[in-house]
């Protein structure tokens, strides 16, 4: 019996967590995949918006601002890379110049701090790249860039570190209340009991909700196809630039990453797929197409990689968090896309605030607010990079060219108190794979090291989990 499980590990679910770590309670989270962050919160745009895209009066609105603000001290503390680099909303269209006056108010109304409107030439000042059609841009300096694998990993090991629970692979299949009030949580290979549940299920929080409540609620997957730019587009742009959006959401963007690459993308496409993470020739050829609208001479010979990733849609169009009606101790926190990855930490204290009115937990006297990274030998002086190496010569050996990932970061990334157990998730700890040949190299030298420092057969190593698996056999035992 746990006082708090929460269904789902992506970026919201782990603030979430880690907020409730700070009190005298039992918290367990259940995830469906092999680790955290596989779905929505590993395949977005990775931007920390400022706040003025939401209506006013949404939760949208609301804890955009309020995530956005608390960032800074969060990242510091979870030691994660985090750089306001700000944003442009760009005009090239003197007939919509009104729009970029309509989103200075709203922000201005949700309560965004430094906006203003650039007039052409400051804007081409700022972002020389930027096509000679501009009209004028949407100043954001409060937009910033994260990482949201390294975001959701450290919220998850700040929360596991503080006595929260993960289990991997459970997938909830059912959910029933007790006559006591509790619940019971189902899953192919055991049950948990809870006295209260927080739904963070991403594109699957319509059917876990629906589990439960008489009040139906729709998630639409929204599809998001995006293009990855090599290290070698580094400064192309070096703010986050948006055109002006649409219904649809905030269109094509082009932004560095906070690691340097460039990305592009994405598109909005609903889908009634909840697993429909492939990409398409159209999609791509849109993104590319639009892009180049706002940015010359994008230098898209340089894409290392495509991928993309689904919102979750829901039909009213406003997060949904809160205590189901008919359905008490179940609390919701449903309907999260853009600008989930912003809003999350303050998504965490909203219901950290709702569990303590139900619950009135203690704090506890040790909680331990902070969490240090993987160790990176990269970004290290050379004299302290030497006596690493001497002390612990697995420092010394590059696995990965492309990122410089050591074997030492990848060694560390599977003892973790949430260690990496597979290829992509040592990825996403270690940026190993991450880089131009996107694992072409370093994949076998991952592999072994699993094989190493796990006992892990090589036929039961994944990519990614469940039936992902590399290698089908020992070539000599293989029927012929």
């Amino acid at each position: 019996m746990y006082d708090v499980v929460i269904i789902g590990a992506g970026v919201s679910g782990a603030a979430v967590a880690r907020e409730l770590s700070r009190y005298q309670l039992s918290v367990a989270v259940l995830e469906k995949e092999e680790d955290v962050c596989t779905g929505t919160s590993k395949a977005n745009s990775a931007i920390v918006h400022a706040g003025y895209d939401a209506e006013n009066g949404t939760l949208k609105a609301k804890l955009n601002v309020r995530g956005n603000a608390m960032m800074d001290d969060l990242c510091r503390d979870l030691d994660i890379p985090f750089m306001r680099n700000g944003s442009l909303v760009v005009c090239i269209d003197e007939d919509h110049r009104d729009g970029l006056d309509e989103l200075l108010q709203r922000g201005i109304r949700n309560g965004v701090e430094g906006l203003r409107i650039l007039e052409k030439d400051e804007v081409l000042a700022m972002e020389p790249n930027l096509t000679p059609e501009t009209v004028a841009a949407l100043y954001a300096p409060s937009a910033g860039i994260v990482c949201p694998f390294e975001l959701t990993i450290a919220l998850s090991e700040n929360a596991a570190e503080n006595g929260v629970e993960f289990f991997f692979n459970k997938e909830v299949t059912g959910i029933a209340r007790q006559d006591d009030g509790t619940w019971t949580i189902e899953t192919p290979d055991g049950n948990y009991a809870a006295r209260y549940i927080i739904n963070a299920a991403g594109v699957y929080a319509d059917q876990i909700h629906n589990m439960v409540s008489s009040r139906k609620i729709v998630i639409t997957p929204r599809r998001g196809e995006y293009c990855l730019l090599d290290h070698d587009a580094r400064g192309h742009v070096h703010h986050t630039v948006f055109p002006q959006p649409t219904k649809y959401g905030k269109g094509i963007l082009i932004s560095p990453t906070i690691h340097g690459n460039l990305i592009v993308g994405p598109t909005a496409t609903d889908t009634p797929e909840k697993d429909g993470t492939h990409t398409t020739a159209a999609g791509l050829a849109d993104v590319i197409a639009k892009a180049s609208h706002h940015v010359v001479n994008l230098p898209m010979n340089k894409v290392i990689t495509s991928f993309a990733g689904l919102r979750a849609h829901e039909e009213y169009g406003d997060f949904l968090i809160g205590e189901v009606e008919d359905a008490p101790g179940f609390i919701d926190v449903a309907g999260i896309e853009s600008p989930g990855l912003s809003a999350s930490p303050a998504i965490g204290e909203m219901v950290r605030d709702i569990v303590c009115g139900l619950i009135h937990p203690a704090e506890k006297a040790e909680w331990k607010g902070t969490r240090k990274g993987l160790l990176k030998p990269s970004e290290l002086s050379v004299e302290e990079r030497n006596a690493l190496i001497k002390k612990n010569p697995a420092y010394g050996t590059v696995i990965c060219r492309c990122e410089t990932v050591t074997e030492g970061e990848i060694i560390e990334s599977l003892h973790r108190i949430i260690p990496a157990r597979s290829l992509d998730g040592v990825k996403r700890r270690t940026r190993a794979g991450m880089g131009r040949c996107q694992s072409g190299f370093c994949s076998p030298k991952v592999m072994e090291i699993i094989n190493r420092e796990l006992g892990l057969p090589y036929e039961q190593i994944t990519k990614s989990g469940g039936s992902s698996q590399l290698v089908y056999g020992r070539t000599k035992e293989v029927e012929q």
